[in-house]
């Protein structure tokens, strides 16, 4: 079974390890470039992402992560992960942050507005309960979070969000992006999939429903047995000899 690493420099990795072993799967943290040699899959947790941005590059994981991705190994983000895998992020802090990238995407940071403004809400997941079973719809915690504006066309949505037109449009200086999206289709997107790349502007970690994880560890297993698959394919040409090795009082967040 898949090792899955947490990025452990900030924000909820104990509550992703906590539900990895509910699930019976061993969830390790993740603070140094070497230590993603040793894991098959990776999750980048919520949290405050200027901050973690700050102390990935303080500690030079940013190289090693997107080699990472690059390799088509698994990754999610949650929240401020998925603000990390985005190849665009607006509204951010002046001078911006660096991103990961891999997911072709355009994230909104905090578009739901500031910490007194998180909520949750039922969100239809029908991707999801076809493959874990379980009711249609999952409670999203959303903690001044993300949403995806724009995906690419190999990006599968998972999950969107209606946004009336008078909701969330006065929370910070980029109003004009919201007042777009609201206008053009109504919703947002927050989950989505783009190969081996999962991305959730909520918090799946901070409920008791473990079919994210499940799913994402499925992802896990599948590259996996993928890569051992490929490793045991030989040339025929080639002669194997014996020698041959084998809400307010939420977290603060974003």
């Amino acid at each position: 079974m898949a090792v899955v690493g947490v990025l452990a420099l900030q924000g909820s990795f104990n509550e992703h390890i906590a539900a990895l072993r509910r699930l019976g799967v061993k969830g390790v943290e993740i603070r140094k470039p070497e230590q993603l040699q040793s894991v098959s899959s990776l999750i980048i947790p919520g949290g405050e992402s200027t901050t973690m941005a700050k102390l990935a590059e303080y500690h030079n994981l940013f190289p090693a992560l997107r080699e990472f991705v690059e390799m088509g190994k698994p990754v999610w983000g949650t929240c401020a992960g998925l603000i990390f895998l985005a190849n665009k992020a607006t509204g951010q802090k002046t001078g911006g942050q660096k991103l990961v990238g891999g997911l072709d995407c355009t994230v909104h940071r905090n578009f739901f507005g500031s910490q007194i403004q998180s909520f949750e809400a039922d969100l239809p997941v029908p991707e999801l309960a076809s493959k874990e079973g379980g009711p249609e719809t999952f409670r999203g915690i959303f903690i001044r979070a993300p949403a995806i504006l724009e995906a690419g066309p190999e990006v599968q949505v998972l999950a969107d969000y209606p946004v009336p037109s008078n909701k969330f449009l006065d929370s910070d200086s980029f109003i004009e992006d919201k007042k777009k999206v609201a206008h053009k289709c109504g919703k947002v997107i927050v989950a989505v999939r783009q190969g081996n790349i999962l991305g959730t502007a909520f918090h799946p970690e901070l409920t008791a429903d473990t079919r994210w994880h499940s799913y994402f560890i499925k992802m896990s297993n599948a590259n996996v047995g993928e890569e051992a698959s490929s490793s045991s394919l030989v040339p025929a040409e080639v002669d194997i000899t014996s020698n041959q090795q084998p809400c307010s009082d939420l977290p603060i967040f974003q």
